[in-house]
């Protein structure tokens, strides 16, 4: 496969988080989660400058924290999308060696350059880090919940969406200037899609071919942002839009994959795009995309289809299948309706 650009260098084996102190700068500083700490503190020893637990990627919280931390020679991003994230800023805003660790599969933040921040409730991508490694522990990924490393495929499948969009736009003479259609880059997501959707059922078992060949995935899609030159339009489309919304309007955290996939169901019925076929296929890699399953209810997914074209507009995000095709109230029920008789309604 023509990679198109550098892909960070990816590390797959066992016991790769306890070798960590034996070669990162020291001090270094540990970036991940609260509810992770306690399972790999055992692994650092006296050069552990810091621990830093996220809490939130609001920009002007976030530049406080690194503003505070003390001197340290390299940090540790360990972790799901956040920690990795504030690891890439704290890398970029000290100028330091990053290492970056994902304990499951959910995203491909790992192996993007930028950094996706909150600044007013809209997601902003800042700064530029380089890792020296990102170190991909089976054991690691394999004892993470299920739902956290089967939702990373989102990120993958949305690639199908993304393309019908950008080709939508291209017709209706909506490209962006500086995003103009290519073919080539089509082409060249679509073969790292099919890859993926031929083993959705090792990727649901987590199986080491399953890990090896979604992380791959992530691998390839993370970087390709900027091996593209900042071009997001052959990996992204109207389901992230449909995230944004709903993350916007509800204030609620989610586990990334969720919301992406419902939004992936969501666009390709509007779009009249195989959504039976993505359907399908997140319900066998058992990605769970109803509303209660995310902590939302059927009325919050309502309205943020109904606001979807509203604050696509008003972020000034690219042209979709949102911009054109309105959202009726018997769509919303057909979707609720489809999703209900494939999961069975919540508490059934």
């Amino acid at each position: 496969m023509n990679t198109q650009g550098d892909l960070f260098l990816t590390i797959f084996g066992r016991n790769l988080v306890a070798e960590l102190p034996n070669f990162v700068h020291r001090p270094y500083v540990v970036v991940t989660m609260e509810d992770l700490w306690p399972k790999f503190e055992q692994y650092f020893d006296s050069g552990l400058g810091c621990v830093v637990k996220v809490k939130t990627m609001e920009l002007d919280a976030v530049q406080k924290v690194i503003a505070d931390l003390p001197a340290c020679n390299s940090v540790i991003g360990l972790g799901g999308g956040q920690a990795v994230d504030f690891a890439k800023l704290i890398a970029w805003t000290r100028r330091l060696p990053l290492f970056q660790v994902q304990t499951a599969m959910s995203v491909n933040a790992a192996f993007g350059h930028r950094a996706a921040v909150r600044v007013n409730g809209k997601v902003r991508y800042i700064g530029w880090a380089v890792p020296e490694a990102v170190y991909v522990d089976f054991d690691v990924i394999q004892s993470a919940p299920p739902l956290l490393n089967r939702s990373g495929v989102c990120d993958i499948l949305c690639y199908h969406t993304a393309h019908f969009d950008w080709q939508l736009a291209h017709k209706r003479g909506k490209t962006e200037p500086q995003w103009p259609y290519d073919q080539r880059l089509v082409d060249e997501a679509k073969q790292v899609l099919e890859g993926v959707w031929e083993k959705l059922d090792e990727i649901s078992r987590v199986t080491e071919e399953g890990i090896r060949t979604l992380m791959n995935a992530h691998r390839w899609g993370g970087a390709a942002f900027h091996n593209a030159g900042w071009n997001p339009r052959h990996i992204e489309g109207v389901e992230h839009f449909f995230f944004y919304t709903l993350e916007y309007l509800t204030g609620k955290p989610f586990i990334h994959g969720q919301p992406v996939c419902l939004g992936l169901y969501i666009g390709s019925a509007l779009q009249e795009n195989k959504a039976e076929e993505i359907l399908a296929a997140i319900h066998r890699v058992g990605v769970d995309i109803r509303p209660e399953a995310m902590g939302v209810t059927w009325a919050d997914v309502a309205e943020a289809m109904r606001q979807m074209k509203s604050y696509t507009e008003k972020a000034g995000l690219w042209y979709t299948i949102a911009n054109e095709k309105p959202v009726s109230e018997d769509f919303i029920e057909s979707v609720k309706r489809r999703i209900e008789e494939v999961y069975s309604p919540w508490g059934s």
